[in-house]
């Protein structure tokens, strides 16, 4: 039995075709992506297969774990019948309901190991240069002790009454209608686009923009579902990706010039590369600007520790979460062009938990920032594990990728290269 027997995905809008690259570069530069693995990082296992890890035939809950509403998509559903009858359109199926409750079932985390070499931008040439990784988790917006009637962001739980289910979403990329397509099919929204997800929390992994039709409409989204969820007695949230960074840099900055390693650059010039959006930018207002500016760079919960991207360079701006998203954001507030273009550099690395040095870089950040799992969007999951793609066939993506001796888990499933919108509800196993 396939994941997708399992939990099958919905089947996805056309928002056409997707002509942009799908892995970040700087200016007059690359990522170093070695043919073979290079003395001393050894990657074959991610060369064969999956890599060795294991997509979640084993992890995907069968359908006697769902929701009673959400049972029949997980036998087959309608989703894909009713979207059929307008091609381009996503036709909502029915209302979920949500809100139900889960159980937390907690690993126990492994000692610490030693820092994960990672290739990154390679700014001046492609050359293997082995690079500390970043790190990742950072609770949003903690809450101080307050009296019992404090006003929490969201309704005080009942005495004893358990944590709703917890779901994170990987890289959107502007593609509003796969991601209304994939909430839906998860019962995190009704009908008309709005939650219905109960106490349910929800964490998206960044990057809402560039590339896709619609980055606006995306962010726009994703705040009406953390006031709706807040509501209802849930959250919605999101962490700040390195397209966050860029575009929040494009519209600060423009073409001011930033001295980087590689020459000249600036973030218009870098945004525009990386796949930026004119009418975004044109659509982008100050509500926009607050709202991304504050968004934590790392989260935990539940004893996962959320990043964006696969880097250890979350280590660099703090030991704790609070740390590095204080540090973040004083970046964000007025540290000047080149700390912000560093940064964004720096959280545009990828593949630090990739081979044998992964797992050791994995625990480095887990050490740091506690939890025993990191969960990550950032790095496309075809990319992730060198899987070569036949002609011009989409890859195949059934689900978020496990890897790192089970210690990392992928959810950026490609959708900018007609790959899945992934959402996924935690933990995998």
């Amino acid at each position: 039995m396939t994941p997708e027997d399992r939990f099958p995905g919905p089947e996805l809008p056309d928002s056409g075709p997707r002509p942009q690259q799908d892995l970040d570069v700087l200016p007059y530069g690359s990522y170093f992506e070695p043919a073979e693995p290079p003395a001393g990082h050894p990657y074959e296992q991610t060369y064969t297969g999956f890599g060795g890890a294991r997509y979640l035939e084993q992890h995907w809950p069968t359908p006697g774990h769902l929701p009673p509403a959400q049972q029949g998509l997980a036998l087959g559903g309608a989703v894909g019948q009713e979207a059929a009858q307008a091609p381009g359109h996503y036709v909502p199926t029915g209302h979920f309901e949500g809100g139900y409750r889960s159980e937390f079932h907690a690993g126990e985390a492994t000692p610490g190991g030693h820092p994960q070499p990672e290739f990154h931008p390679g700014e001046a040439a492609p050359a293997a240069h082995p690079q500390p990784e970043d790190p990742p988790t950072i609770e949003l917006g903690p809450i101080p002790d307050p009296p019992v009637e404090v006003h929490f962001p969201y309704p005080q739980p009942e005495p004893g009454e358990a944590p709703g289910p917890l779901y994170v979403i990987g890289d959107v990329h502007g593609y509003l209608d796969e991601l209304l397509a994939a909430l839906h099919q998860q019962g995190l929204i009704d009908d008309e686009g709005h939650w219905a997800a109960g106490r349910s929390r929800v964490w998206f992994l960044g990057d809402f923009t560039d590339r896709g039709p619609d980055g606006i409409g995306v962010i726009n989204l994703v705040m009406q579902l953390a006031a709706e969820a807040a509501a209802a007695g849930g959250y919605c949230r999101a962490l700040m990706g390195n397209h966050e960074l860029l575009f929040l840099g494009a519209a600060r900055y423009g073409d001011e010039p930033v001295q980087s390693t590689a020459g000249t650059a600036s973030f218009l010039a870098a945004w525009r590369l990386n796949g930026g959006q004119q009418h975004d930018l044109d659509r982008l207002e100050q509500h926009h600007i607050s709202w991304l500016s504050r968004l934590p760079a790392i989260a935990i919960e539940d004893g996962h520790l959320l990043l964006h991207s696969d880097t250890t360079a979350y280590l660099e701006y703090g030991q704790s979460i609070a740390e590095v998203n204080d540090a973040v954001h004083v970046v964000l507030a007025d540290e000047g062009i080149d700390e912000w273009w560093d940064c964004f550099r720096k959280f545009t690395k990828r593949f630090a938990f990739r081979g044998q040095a992964g797992p050791p870089a994995v625990h480095e950040l887990l050490d740091a920032y506690g939890g025993y799992r990191v969960v990550h969007g950032h790095s496309p999951i075809p990319y992730l594990t060198g899987v070569d793609q036949e002609d011009d066939a989409p890859p195949h993506v059934p689900g978020p990728y496990i890897y790192a001796d089970e210690l990392a888990i992928a959810m950026d499933g490609g959708v900018t290269m007609e790959g899945r919108l992934l959402v996924a509800r935690l933990p995998l196993n």
